[in-house]
């Protein structure tokens, strides 16, 4: 969840100040970092989870503003860019024992409640990656969120490209169109996975993470329509990547890098991106506090880094670094973004133990994965993954090139299960979890390959494609409420 900003004319002088406070943070982080100054503690994990609105007949409600309302819980839920949006965070907790089952049923519980509230407004709760029954009518800028933020951030993004965004997708069919403003951003909704770790750990677990996103998104992929069409199995990625594209043709041409990044290095330390974000990127929210970071460093206090963390949260790295200061202590964690919502609570915790099991047994192996495999390696397997989901070949070290399903089942699961043992799993959640992981692969069924199966079934039987994704849509949002986890949802029922 981005920083809320206040409605503001920018200056010149504005960016100038806004960089010189940037590279002031950057002085005192790596201060920081150097007198270790964070909090060390390897097992806090959180999530956020981004849903969508629909209505009865399964098309977007544009109602957000309405269901905050009636849910009335603002330290838990708040607005995404659309109306359509909202989002759910979970405050930080512990992976040891029974954690991860309890973590379940708490989603469950919130959003067995919200949706209960939002139908009292004529909406109902909906965990995809991409609603399969948007329109491109359905984001423009009239129906972006309320919040000046995301009015800033479209005027910033547009100004700095200075035309309008073209959107170009091609996978199963062919999507090309263009946007006036950033609102097909708001048909991604994600869930995102964080873990606290001390800054010694940091580099191991980010590049662990860079490492297996392919493998991530290929296994969770749940976003196969937008506006009509079918397109990758997880469309989230190169639509992310396009609406929120600052770069002229030109400047593309020129190797200036986009926004939403997968990197192109391994790194050594948090410091590294940071200082990323810095050098390549522009800001696109030049507002600056009044804390001096380094004097307020030197006064023996913990700085916010103001400057740095709003200009970290408008490059959308698939893994993040986050800097934050919680009661007094300053701590570092990894955003991982990759994943798209739902199908089911049940899914994103089996999406959940896989990475933080398979994160921490490749953090801690003797001969990394980084120095085994090209860091281009893994962004190739990342749009691999994301083009073609559970049918994908992904490299990995020692194998070569090989199905992603296999790669799972033979190699990576059993990572999993060593990685989460060692977080102190309790083994009956660790089995549950990995168990729908591994029937995934075995069944080759996924969020993506349900959406498409029922799609076609309801094609056959005579319905065109906008009635296809709606009855799909519905179907969707029942089975959805069972929390059968997606490999065990019939296909062409009703």
């Amino acid at each position: 969840m981005g920083r809320d900003v206040a409605a503001v004319a920018i200056t010149k002088e504005d960016r100038r100040r806004y960089r010189e406070k940037v590279r002031r943070c950057l002085e005192a982080l790596a201060a920081m970092l150097r007198d270790g100054r964070f909090e060390d503690d390897r097992a806090s994990i959180g999530m956020e989870v981004e849903l969508n609105l629909v209505d009865e007949n399964g098309l977007p409600a544009m109602l957000n503003a309405a269901v905050l309302e009636s849910i009335a819980d603002p330290g838990a839920w708040a607005t995404e860019l659309a109306q359509f949006n909202i989002e759910i965070n979970l405050p930080p907790g512990s992976l040891a024992g029974k954690a991860l089952a309890m973590l379940e049923q708490r989603i469950r519980d919130n959003l067995n409640h919200a949706d209960g509230r939002a139908r009292t407004v004529g909406a109902e709760l909906m965990m995809i990656g991409i609603l399969p029954t948007l329109r491109e009518s359905d984001v423009s800028e009239a129906t972006l969120s309320a919040n000046p933020r995301y009015r800033l951030l479209n005027e910033q993004v547009l100004a700095a490209r200075g035309e309008n965004l073209p959107l170009e997708i091609e996978g199963v069919e062919l999507l090309r169109t263009s946007s006036d403003c950033i609102a097909p951003e708001a048909a991604c909704t994600s869930v995102q996975f964080h873990l606290q770790v001390g800054p010694g750990d940091f580099a191991a677990s980010w590049n662990a993470a860079q490492a297996i996103a392919g493998v991530q998104v290929a296994l969770g992929a749940n976003s196969p329509y937008l506006f009509g069409r079918e397109l990758w199995r997880e469309t989230r990625l190169p639509l992310f990547e396009q609406s929120t594209d600052t770069r002229s043709e030109e400047l593309k041409a020129q190797g200036v890098r986009p926004r939403v990044w997968f990197g192109e290095r391994w790194i050594d330390s948090a410091y590294d991106l940071f200082e990323e974000n810095s050098r390549y990127f522009s800001a696109l929210l030049p507002m600056c506090e009044d804390e001096e970071p380094v004097e307020a460093l030197a006064r023996g206090e913990i700085p916010e880094l103001a400057e740095m963390a709003l200009h970290n949260g408008t490059i959308y790295r698939w893994n993040r670094p986050v800097y934050a200061v919680v009661d007094g202590r300053p701590h570092l964690r990894v955003e991982n973004r990759v994943l798209p919502a739902g199908p089911t609570v049940a899914d994103i915790m089996a999406n959940a133990a896989f990475y933080y099991g398979l994160v921490r047994a490749l953090a801690e192996e003797e001969r990394p994965i980084w120095e085994r495999m090209s860091f281009a390696a893994a962004a190739d397997n990342a749009r691999r993954g994301a083009r073609f989901g559970l049918d994908a070949r992904v490299y990995w070290p020692g194998t070569g090139e090989v199905p992603v399903t296999g790669l799972v089942l033979e190699h990576l699961l059993p990572l999993a299960v060593t990685g989460l043992d060692r977080w102190g799993v309790d083994t009956v959640v660790r089995d549950r979890l990995l168990g729908i992981i591994e029937q995934r692969c075995v069944t080759g069924r996924n969020g993506a390959t349900w959406q498409v199966e029922t799609v076609r079934a309801a094609s056959a039987a005579g319905a065109d494609r906008a009635e296809a994704l709606r009855l799909m849509t519905r179907r969707y949002v029942e089975h959805m409420h069972t929390n059968a986890p997606v490999h065990t949802w019939p296909v062409g029922e009703g």
